[in-house]
């Protein structure tokens, strides 16, 4: 006698390997991240000409001491490669709105910092970046829906990535969020 199937398991039609919950459940998860980086980044470019990676490389400086983090750091906060942070930062240099520098404790390691015009854009794209979050994924959803979802959030993060990823400063009171499509530093 052949062992009993779980009650989620596959039915016949179903995709081979996963159970129709399974299947329910990731393809959810999958639409989620194609669509919700594409709609961030349609806003933020239509407001600011910025990609949310960009924005949310010009928020991590602007809450940094001083404006300024080494491009290591600044890296890891993003979820990033040094090349696609490179390129990113070269193109807000190209605009005024970062600049770099040696770092003056150890000349090893370059400075990535948030110029004075940086922060005028953030601070310009903010509020019109945190509505379309709100909108987005934060007022669909109650409370306890958003407690939830920050500890689904926190155990895929677990199994996905490195230890230490970027969390909002004070827990994220005041700031616009973390982490995205584009990492756990992207508001």
């Amino acid at each position: 006698m052949p062992p009993t199937p779980p009650p989620d398991a596959a039915a016949p039609g179903d995709v081979p390997g996963f159970t129709a919950d399974e299947l329910l459940t990731w393809s959810g998860l999958a639409t989620l991240l194609e669509w919700l980086p594409a709609a961030l980044d349609a806003q933020l470019g239509a407001a600011a000409g910025v990609t949310h990676f960009e924005f949310g490389v010009l928020f991590a400086l602007g809450a940094a001491d001083e404006g300024s983090l080494r491009m290591s750091v600044l890296a890891g906060h993003a979820n990033s490669s040094l090349t696609r942070l490179s390129r990113a930062v070269t193109r807000l240099e190209q605009r005024g709105w970062v600049r770099r520098a040696p770092d003056p404790g150890d000349g090893r390691y370059t400075l990535a910092i948030l110029t004075d015009l940086g922060r005028t854009e953030v601070e310009r794209a903010t509020p019109g970046h945190v509505a379309t979050v709100r909108r987005l994924v934060l007022e669909p959803l109650t409370g306890a829906q958003r407690r939830q979802l920050q500890g689904i959030v926190q155990r895929i993060l677990t199994t996905t990535g490195p230890a230490g990823a970027w969390r909002p400063p004070g827990g994220g009171a005041g700031t616009s969020g973390g982490a995205g499509s584009s990492g756990a530093a992207v508001p």
